[in-house]
């Protein structure tokens, strides 16, 4: 088995962090459907900013929203800059023609492109 990059959103803006809820990051119901991640799945959070590499779960958020939760809003701030990782595993013959789902978004995190190929 490899574990394959299966979706990216590329570039989100954090709109707001919430050091006290229990953690997770709130994702747009939308940008979730469109980069096939599901409430409670595992992904990875990049800050362009600081550098910060971060793993936690996805819950859904509202419209435009990317809400950093948890211990992570200490590593994460409001209007930084982030993409949004999640993984599969696949078997090796699947893995030579598997291509993930590339969500691309504006500063209000609005979906301005989608590819399967970077």
């Amino acid at each position: 088995m490899r574990v394959m990059l299966k979706s990216k959103i590329h570039r989100a803006t954090v709109t707001d962090s919430n050091i006290n809820y229990e953690g997770s990051i709130n994702i747009d119901r939308k940008l979730m459907q469109a980069a096939d991640i599901l409430p409670y799945e595992q992904v990875h959070v990049l800050d362009v900013n600081n550098g910060t590499r971060l793993t936690t779960y996805a819950i859904e958020g509202e419209a435009g929203e990317i809400c950093i939760n948890g211990a992570a809003a200490k590593l994460v701030s409001k209007d930084d800059t982030v993409i949004i990782l999640s993984y599969c595993h696949v078997n090796e013959e699947t893995a030579r023609i598997f291509h993930p789902k590339l969500v691309y978004v504006d500063t209000r995190n609005r979906i301005t492109s989608t590819k399967g190929t970077i």
